[in-house]
């Protein structure tokens, strides 16, 4: 099978930017935006807010880790700095797993501002990881 390396390295930077400018968006604007829900309407907002986020990073976070294991098993020679920028990338995934779905689930229940705070800076460990990661494929590629 022949496959083009530089397009799916290019595929790779494309989605780890996306990622990296939709976690800034949110770690600076949509959290802290949670304080000002109107508290009646919380559980409402917090349902249509998951639903929501996850028809837009789901299938960009799928298409950055795909691509990145692609990069990895076709070029040996990016092992080390890339596959530590992978490792990065596993460790956010791990963080959304554990963490912050279970946090906005808890949310689910309603307003709860500490639950929002621990959000924002929580959060903040996700948008310095993707932010590396992005620096680090861009000295790569």
């Amino acid at each position: 099978m022949n496959v083009n390396l530089p397009f799916i390295e290019y595929i790779h930077l494309i989605s780890t930017s996306m990622m990296v400018a939709i976690i800034w968006i949110v770690q600076i604007l949509h959290y802290p935006t949670f304080k000002f829900i109107d508290q009646k309407k919380y559980e409402e907002f917090q349902d249509f807010h998951m639903k929501r986020i996850s028809y837009v990073i789901i299938p960009i976070m799928l298409v950055e880790l795909i691509s990145g294991v692609i990069v990895l098993i076709l070029d040996s020679s990016l092992y080390t700095l890339f596959a530590a920028s992978l490792m990065l990338l596993i460790f956010i995934w791990i963080l959304t797993a554990l963490l912050f779905s279970k946090v906005h689930t808890y949310l689910l229940k309603g307003y709860d501002e500490d639950s929002i705070n621990k959000l924002i800076g929580l959060n903040w460990i996700r948008t310095v990881s993707w932010t590396i990661r992005l620096i680090i494929l861009l000295k790569l590629f």
